[in-house]
């Protein structure tokens, strides 16, 4: 059994670090915040666990957005 346990690692995790759910393009803004409606600017409370463009807007029924 030579050679076990030399260099059989595999990646270095090089690249990934930081960045963390939904890395650096916006998402995954964290619990707090808004959540406003894009067609008539009704803003209502970010809900936990909840991403904004699956909530409607109680006013119009369009998909709410996180500004």
């Amino acid at each position: 059994m030579s050679g076990m346990g030399r260099g059989g690692g595999k990646g270095q995790g090089i690249g990934r670090g930081g960045q963390g759910r939904g890395g650096m393009g916006g998402s995954g803004l964290g619990p707090g915040g808004e959540c406003r409606c894009p067609n008539c600017g009704h803003i209502m409370p970010h809900q936990a666990g909840v991403p904004c463009y699956e909530q409607t807007c109680p006013k119009c029924g369009s998909k709410m957005t996180r500004p």
